[in-house]
C-alpha cells in the first residue's frame, strides 16, 4: 500500500528512536517537573507538532535543501543552537524564588509551553535530516504515491512518539511531590537543566553534518 515496505520494521525503528534521549526529552522532563502535568503535556504536544512540520517538509522535498545546501543547514542549525542557549541562560539566571513550584505554576501558559516545544523541535536541522534519511528507506522508489507514503510513515512515527512523550510528561510530573518536600533539589535540578540546554546548544552549533 502506497509503496511502503517493511512497515513493521519501520514501526520498531521509530519506537526505539523515540526512546533514545535527546534535547526534546530534556525539554519535556524539565517542563513536567518544573511546571506540572498540564504544562508538561503541552510541551510534549509541541514537540510532536514540530515533528509534523518535519514530516511535511520531507514529503514536499523541502528538507532536501538542508541536505544539499551548506548555507541553509548552517543557518537553521545556528538558529536552533541560539534558541537552546537562550533557554539555558534564562533558566540559569532565574532568581531562586522564581524556581519554586508555586511560582512556576503561575509563570507560564500551556500555549507558551506548546510554542516553545514546536520551536525547539523545528529549529533542530538534524531532525529534518533524520526524516529525510529514514523515511525513504521504507518507500519503493517506483511508487507513484510517494507523497502519501511519506505522510503515512511520518504520521506513524509521530503517533508512537506522541504516546511516548505524553507518557514521559505524566511520569515526570508525578515526582513533583518530592521537590515540594525538598525545594532546594528543584533549584539544583533547574540550574542543571539550564547547563544542559546551554551544552546542547553549543554542541549543536559545533556539530557537522
Amino acid at each position: 500500500m502506497l509503496g511502503i515496505h517493511d512497515y513493521w520494521l519501520f514501526v520498531v525503528t521509530g519506537v526505539l528512536l523515540n526512546l533514545a534521549p535527546g534535547q526534546d526529552t530534556l525539554y519535556i522532563l524539565g517542563s513536567s517537573i518544573g511546571y506540572g502535568r498540564r504544562i508538561g503535556l503541552a510541551s510534549a504536544l509541541g514537540i510532536c507538532a514540530g515533528c509534523m512540520v518535519h514530516t511535511l517538509a520531507a514529503a514536499l522535498g523541502l528538507s532536501a535543501i538542508l541536505a544539499t545546501s551548506s548555507t541553509a543547514f548552517t543557518a537553521v542549525k545556528l538558529a536552533g543552537a541560539a534558541y537552546l542557549v537562550y533557554l539555558g541562560i534564562h533558566t540559569l539566571t532565574a532568581p531562586a524564588g522564581a524556581i519554586s513550584l508555586s511560582a512556576r505554576s503561575a509563570s507560564i501558559s500551556a500555549g507558551l509551553a506548546f510554542r516553545r516545544g514546536v520551536v525547539t523541535n523545528v529549529l533542530n536541522p538534524k531532525v529534518a535530516l533524520f526524516f529525510l534519511a529514514l523515511l525513504p528507506q521504507f518507500i519503493d522508489s517506483n511508487s507513484p504515491t510517494k507523497l502519501g507514503a511519506f505522510l503515512a510513515l511520518g504520521l506513524t512515527f509521530i503517533a508512537t512518539g506522541t504516546i511516548w512523550c505524553l507518557s514521559l510528561a505524566v511520569a515526570a510530573s508525578r515526582v513533583r511531590g518530592f521537590f515540594i518536600a525538598y525545594p532546594r533539589a528543584l533549584t539544583r535540578l533547574s540550574r542543571g537543566s539550564g547547563v544542559l540546554f546551554v551544552f546542547l546548544g553549543l554542541r549543536l552549533a559545533a556539530s557537522e553534518r
